[in-house]
C-alpha cells in the first residue's frame, strides 16, 4: 500500500495519550507521569495514522528540565499491517527531524523485550530493529534485566568483608575509576574510547548516581578487615524503581567470590526499606555478573536492546 495516505504528527497533550496508547507497550503506564514530571513532552510523542487507525508511534524520554531528549524508548507498529516497517521508517525519519536538533547526536534507542524474545516474539522485535537499521542505526548491546522480590532469601555476611558507607563523592569517583580496568560493560568500554577512565567515571556518576532520589548513606564500600577497599555498591531509587546501581570489585580482588557478598549487602540495604522489588541489569556478555544475580535469587524478567546511530 502507498504511504502517501499517512498522517504524521506529535500528540497535542496528555488528552491524546489514549490515541498514542492504542499500540501497547510496557512503558504505557508511565507516560502520563512522565509528561507531568517533564521527562517527556507532547512534541516528543509522534503518531502515524491512516485515517483514524494508528499504524506506528515513537516517543523520546529525557531528564526533567532538559530541552533535548536523552533516549528513544518507544517505537511500536501495528503488527498486522503489511506495510508496518515502511510506515515506521517514515514516521521515525520525520519525527527525528523535528525532535532532534540539527547537528546533534541522535539519542540511543532502548527496547525492553521478553527474556526469551527470540522464541516468542522474534518478528515483533526484529521489525522494530529493522526500522532503526533502515535509518542507519546499529546494535549497541543487549542487556539482561533482573528483579528481586521480597521474601527471597539474602545470605548473612560471611565475615570476609566489612561494609561501611561511602565517605564522599571523591571516594566513589576514585573507586569507579579503578574498576574500569578490564571492565566487561559495553557502555563503559565505549566511553573509554573517547575519554579517560576518570572522565568516564565522572560522566557515569553525573548521568546516573547523582540523580538518585535516595540517600547516599545507602551506598557501601566493601573492605577487607584491615580496611583495604575491595569493591562497592550503590543501591538506590531512580525515578521509577529501587535499583541495584553500580556494583563492582576492584581489579586486584577479582576472582575471589567477593561479588556475591557485595551484591548481598546492597540487597540487604534496599530490603530494609521494605521495597516492593529491586531492579538490576547487566550486559548479556557480562557472564560473571549475570551469574551473581542468579545465585542471589534475582530473576531475569526482561532483556533490553540498545541501538545507536554512529
Amino acid at each position: 500500500m502507498e504511504q502517501s495516505d499517512l498522517t504524521m504528527h506529535p500528540i497535542t497533550g496528555p488528552e491524546e495519550l489514549d490515541l498514542f496508547n492504542r499500540l501497547p507497550y510496557v512503558l504505557d503506564e508511565e507516560l502520563a507521569d512522565d509528561l507531568a514530571a517533564g521527562r517527556r513532552r507532547p512534541g516528543w510523542l509522534w503518531v502515524a495514522l491512516r485515517g483514524d487507525h494508528l499504524l506506528a508511534r515513537v516517543a523520546w524520554w529525557g531528564r526533567a528540565g532538559d530541552d533535548t531528549p536523552y533516549l528513544l524508548d518507544v517505537l511500536d507498529l501495528d503488527d498486522d499491517a503489511p506495510d508496518r516497517v515502511d510506515a515506521g521508517v517514515r514516521l521515525l525519519r520525520t519525527a527525528m527531524t523535528e525532535v532532534v536538533p540539527a547537528g546533534a547526536r541522535r539519542p540511543r534507542y532502548n527496547r525492553d523485550v521478553p527474556p526469551d524474545w527470540r522464541q516468542v516474539s522474534r518478528r515483533v522485535v526484529e521489525d522494530r530493529m529493522g526500522v532503526l537499521a533502515r535509518t542507519g542505526a546499529r546494535l549497541f548491546v543487549e542487556r539482561l534485566r533482573f528483579q528481586w522480590h521480597p521474601g527471597t532469601p539474602v545470605p548473612e555476611p560471611s565475615g570476609r568483608l566489612v561494609f561501611r558507607p561511602v565517605r564522599d563523592t571523591e571516594e566513589i569517583l576514585t573507586l569507579m575509576t579503578l574498576v574500569l580496568e578490564g571492565t566487561l560493560d559495553v557502555h563503559s568500554r565505549d566511553d573509554l574510547i573517547r575519554m579517560s577512565p576518570r572522565e568516564a567515571a565522572v560522566r557515569h556518576y553525573e548521568d546516573d548516581l547523582a540523580r538518585y532520589r535516595s540517600p547516599r548513606e545507602w551506598w557501601r564500600v566493601a573492605t577487607l578487615p584491615d580496611g583495604e577497599p575491595v569493591g562497592f555498591v550503590t543501591p538506590g531509587r531512580n525515578d521509577y524503581n529501587p535499583v541495584m546501581g553500580y556494583l563492582a570489585v576492584l581489579p586486584a580482588h577479582r576472582g575471589n567470590g567477593y561479588i556475591d557478598e557485595i551484591l548481598a549487602e546492597g540487597t540487604r540495604v534496599l530490603a530494609a526499606q521494605d521495597v516492593p522489588r529491586i531492579r538490576a541489569a547487566t550486559d548479556l556478555g557480562n557472564t560473571p555478573m549475570a551469574n551473581a544475580f542468579q545465585r542471589a535469587g534475582y530473576v531475569n524478567f526482561e532483556r533490553a536492546i540498545t541501538m545507536y546511530w554512529p
